[in-house]
């Protein structure tokens, strides 16, 4: 395993810088997960990390050593990306033996025992001798996760590796990934997703990225319960957090208000009042949107069924500790 250390790095394309100076460090074993809206910078500062991008300032270190000319074959880093990256003539047994045949020192037993053991950790053993195109789309990303880890990273980097999959099968693979990492606690994991359900389910802590910034790392509870910034507290959790301005967020001396839609509740002498423009019936639970006069419909997430429709009047009351308040900057007020 390896610890990974950011200091004040920076990347450029010509004119246009970005990554604007990121200070971060990465634990031994961790699972870091790099999350953000598109063009955020999130799988540039993954390949800075492989080495597959240069550096334009900055220091980059791997266990205290600096890592900032050292090619990618000699980082102790595997990769998966968003493509498989299959080699379509070959078997996945050749798919994932490929880059131990092309390091001396590896025999063909060392090989095969390497192969094997992670296609028992996968569950696709059974599939060594097919070739990709007789696999699924999940099979061939398991495939391609095989492949990394044959190579016996100190570093696993995923970049957004479950896009390609439907929806199914993406929370399948996110359990495959998870098991990964309990079964290999000893490798650092690092994660790009856009997606926060992943970011939240997947990671030891997380890192925020906004516009080649880190707007804040933590625990997925710690960005959850005490976001750094409004615009933390609204990417991070499903659905986003309700902010609400003017005589609703004044009455609670703040400039914006944010409460959470679990956090809200349908009640007869309700401080607020909104009316019904969608109800969400989703089983275990709904999301009930209202106009409350807020930017965007105000949602609430009750249990079960809720039989509320369209145009009905209703009095909603948060909880008053779980209220989030933000000054005009946009920073909470604790």
């Amino acid at each position: 395993m390896a610890s990974i250390e950011l200091r004040n790095v920076r990347k450029s394309f010509g004119a246009i810088e970005v990554i604007k100076g990121v200070d971060l460090s990465i634990k031994k074993g961790e699972f870091m997960v790099f999350v953000g809206p598109s063009g955020c910078g999130k799988s540039t500062l993954l390949r800075l990390i492989s080495g597959l991008e240069d550096i334009t300032s900055g220091d980059m270190l791997f266990d205290g050593q600096r890592v900032n000319a050292l090619a990618p074959s000699r980082r102790g880093i595997a990769m998966v990306f968003q493509s498989y990256a299959l080699y379509p003539h070959m078997t996945v047994y050749e798919n994932m033996a490929f880059g131990l045949t092309l390091e001396k020192g590896h025999d063909k037993d060392e090989i095969r025992r390497r192969v094997e053991k992670a296609a028992d950790m996968l569950q696709i053993r059974q599939y060594l001798d097919r070739l990709p195109k007789q696999l699924s789309g999940g099979q061939r990303q398991r495939v391609a996760i095989g492949r990394a880890i044959t190579r016996d990273p100190k570093v696993f980097l995923f970049d957004e590796p479950l896009s390609n999959l439907d929806a199914a099968l993406r929370v399948a693979t996110r359990i495959e990934i998870a098991k990964l990492h309990e079964g290999m606690q000893e490798v650092t994991m690092i994660y790009v997703t856009h997606d926060q359900v992943e970011a939240m389910t997947l990671a030891d802590r997380i890192c925020v990225l906004r516009d080649g910034i880190v707007e804040q790392v933590g625990t997925p509870m710690e960005l959850y319960e005490r976001p750094d910034s409004i615009f933390v507290a609204g990417f991070i959790g499903s659905p986003k957090m309700n902010f609400l301005t003017g005589e609703k967020a004044e009455k609670f001396g703040c400039t914006t208000l944010g409460i959470r839609g679990e956090h809200m509740s349908v009640q007869p002498d309700g401080i607020w009042e909104g009316s019904v423009i969608h109800t969400e019936n989703l089983g275990a639970d709904s999301y009930v949107y209202l106009e409350m006069g807020a930017e965007e419909p105000v949602v609430v997430r009750l249990d079960g069924a809720a039989e509320h429709k369209s145009g009905d009047v209703l009095r909603v009351s948060p909880m008053e500790d779980k209220i989030h308040r933000f000054d005009a900057a946009g920073k909470p007020i604790r």
